[in-house]
């Protein structure tokens, strides 16, 4: 109960601008803990894997959500999909195709708090197309940080798209088109 109640405060405390004096800081991403996973139905099965973080621009203001902006660079080349024909395939000119497009970038355009968490909206370009996502944001303090201290912090994002939108369309018999998304963010504040 401890930690929960520790973790409501904390939650309070971002979103309520408890934080005095906050303003929009720079958070720097620790690219060697954070993690973007995806998840997709192949033939039934339940399949996951991941894409590697290149470069991440991150501005939060703790005291007003509304203000905060993200653009995240992801390595498709480095795409990872638990067995190598699904990584092959991933990367293949039908899906991904890495050979042409090997990043992917999401460009946060709002932020939008609610309850406990907020609302990033912005756009995903994938295989040369750009489209609107919409992703849920949770913000915690890492553990191990003091109550009160916001230069820690962790931020898991989910988020559903659907790859055809993209042009992604290959081995649509075997793979469905709808992607779930999980992104652990582990950030250090810049200053």
């Amino acid at each position: 109960m401890r930690v929960s109640l520790t973790i409501l405060a904390t939650i309070a405390a971002l979103f309520a601008g408890a934080s005095a004096g906050a303003k929009p800081r720079a958070y720097l991403l620790d690219a060697e803990k954070s993690k973007v996973q995806f998840g997709y139905s192949m033939m039934g099965q339940t399949n996951t894997g991941t894409i590697p973080i290149d470069t991440a621009k991150l501005t939060l203001d703790l005291q007003n959500i509304s203000n905060s902006t993200a653009t995240v660079s992801l390595n498709a080349d480095g795409t990872q999909a638990g067995v190598i024909f699904a990584t092959n395939a991933l990367k293949s000119a039908s899906v991904f195709d890495t050979a042409t497009y090997p990043t992917i970038v999401f460009h946060s355009t709002r932020f939008t708090p609610h309850g406990t968490g907020a609302t990033v909206a912005g756009t995903l370009t994938l295989r040369g197309v750009t489209q609107p996502l919409v992703l849920d944001a949770q913000i915690y303090r890492q553990t191990g940080t003091d109550t009160g201290d916001l230069s820690r912090l962790s931020v898991l994002l989910t988020g559903t798209l659907n790859r055809s939108a993209f042009g992604a369309t290959g081995y649509a018999e075997s793979v469905a088109d709808a992607v779930s998304l999980r992104i652990l963010v582990r950030l250090t504040r810049a200053d």
